[in-house]
């Protein structure tokens, strides 16, 4: 106890955990599918942070325009089968103040990894893209996330 005590007075923080500004204590989410909507809720909430149910309740919105998921096969079996795909997972977002003013306009990004495909357990291997693609929304939320506390940074200077 004593420990862990000593380190969150150095300044030290666990992996995740956030100081967020104001304006990202209440913030609200548009235009997100519901997988990335969550994804922004657990890391407000793992930041003291919450969703607000309507954007007038919050102090900065999110506003998500597109959000497209594809892949692009890099290698073949000698079967004919993908070996080796790469994931795509893309966002683009814009970031708004309570009076809808523009803080940051559309932002494009994009999350990419690689995987191999092994043919042979497929029950496992779509269970692996499936938590590959959620690391990605993950990755993508903090991204978005990180952004925005840069921009309300300088907002406030």
């Amino acid at each position: 106890m004593l420990a862990l005590l000593s380190l969150s007075g150095c300044g030290y923080h666990l992996r995740g955990a956030q100081d967020f500004p104001q304006a990202l204590q209440h913030t609200y989410v548009m235009g997100a599918s519901l997988t990335l909507h969550e994804q922004f809720r657990k890391a407000l909430r793992n930041a003291d942070g919450q969703l607000t149910a309507a954007p007038e309740e919050a102090k900065l919105i999110i506003n998500i325009l597109a959000e497209q998921v594809s892949q692009q096969v890099l290698s073949l079996s000698a079967r004919g089968r993908s070996n080796e795909l790469e994931l795509f997972y893309r966002v683009e977002y814009e970031l708004l103040a309570a009076d809808k003013q523009v803080l940051m306009p559309r932002q494009r990004l994009e999350v990419k990894r690689e995987y191999y495909n092994n043919q042979q357990d497929i029950i496992a291997k779509a269970n692996e893209e499936a938590v590959i693609r959620e690391e990605m929304r993950h990755s993508a939320v903090r991204l978005i996330i990180d952004r925005a506390r840069i921009v309300l940074a300088g907002h406030r200077h």
